[in-house]
């Protein structure tokens, strides 16, 4: 397997002194000015959103193979995260995010990027590093979008229960129906992508609405938006087998039932505003103009958007691309 990473543009230095975050709209200013480049060595970005993960971040951020950056997203911890992600991982860029929940966390990441690849990794130890270079290797070969699965050939969990398996295989069907994919593992987090993509996701504006009100995309569903979104937009996914570990200190958040009627509403609600989309837009207007042409050019451009949106997806460990 090749190893699509970089090591860090800047040599680590040992961490003296008081930790302090990284001003978010600076983070953010310096990040645009570095245009995302699809290219056969990628520089990666892996954005870890972590409250009060301050154990976890000690024995994980190690574990990281050696890339562009490392972009920890602060949920207004109580513990001392800020200082653990520091300690543990010298040349660390640790911002905090605007309002609660992981998909503000993780928006907030993606606008402070400056990688060409994104990476989107837990903090709770379930996610397998060593996989890393997997994900970055499905993005060379041709995807836009690499999606971690558990339950594809090569995949596996040690912390998914039964009904939790079951419910998830429930979701799969009615996603690939609504939006004609063909995911194996809607509900799953370890995904990477290319930078240029964040514009057609269209997550909530970090800075609106201000404080802790938390907008659609702000909470848990935001896996989910992500998923349905580049389904809608018809991009080249590849799943990537991704064998799940279990947490390694802390409770987990996730509620089987209360997170399932979330995952559901979800769905719906994205296939809703593909259908007003279909409506009011071309669907090659589905992209910002920001959006890199090399993204365009992914897309099926049909008149009206008559047809449906199709997302090609295909299995196999970092094997993707274009045929």
């Amino acid at each position: 397997m090749r190893n699509h990473h970089v090591t860090i543009t800047d040599s680590p230095r040992s961490f003296t002194g008081r930790p302090e975050f990284e001003n978010l709209g600076d983070a953010i200013a310096r990040a645009s000015r570095r245009v995302p480049k699809r290219r056969l060595e990628p520089e990666v970005t892996i954005v870890v959103p972590a409250k009060n993960e301050a154990e976890n971040l000690r024995l994980v951020l190690p574990e990281l193979p050696p890339v562009h950056e490392v972009l920890v997203v602060d949920g207004h911890s109580h513990d001392d995260t800020l200082q653990a992600a520091h300690e543990a991982l010298p040349g660390v860029r640790v911002i905090q995010q605007t309002r609660r929940g992981k998909g503000n966390a993780l928006a907030c990441g993606f606008q402070a990027a400056s990688g060409d690849v994104i990476v989107m990794f837990d903090a709770d130890g379930s996610a397998d590093p060593a996989e890393i270079p997997r994900f970055v290797d499905a993005l060379v070969g041709g995807a836009d979008f690499a999606k971690g699965s558990r339950f594809t050939a090569g995949g596996g969990s040690h912390d998914i229960t039964a009904l939790r398996a079951a419910g998830n295989s429930g979701l799969n069907r009615l996603s690939n129906t609504l939006f004609s994919g063909g995911f194996t593992d809607l509900c799953y987090g370890y995904n990477a992508f290319w930078r240029d993509l964040v514009p057609g996701l269209a997550l909530p504006p970090v800075f609106d609405p201000p404080g802790q009100a938390m907008a659609w995309g702000d909470g848990f569903e935001i896996e989910t938006v992500i998923n349905c979104r580049v389904a809608a937009l018809g991009l080249w996914i590849t799943e990537v087998p991704s064998v799940e570990r279990k947490r390694i200190h802390g409770e987990t958040n996730l509620r089987t039932f209360s997170d399932g009627g979330r995952v559901l509403r979800t769905l719906v609600a994205e296939w809703q505003r593909v259908g007003r989309q279909r409506r009011t837009r071309r669907f090659g207007e589905l992209l910002p103009p920001e959006a890199s042409s090399a993204v365009r050019g992914s897309l099926t451009a049909d008149s009206g958007m008559r047809g449906s949106l199709t997302a090609v997806v295909r299995r196999g460990g970092g094997l993707g691309g274009r045929a």
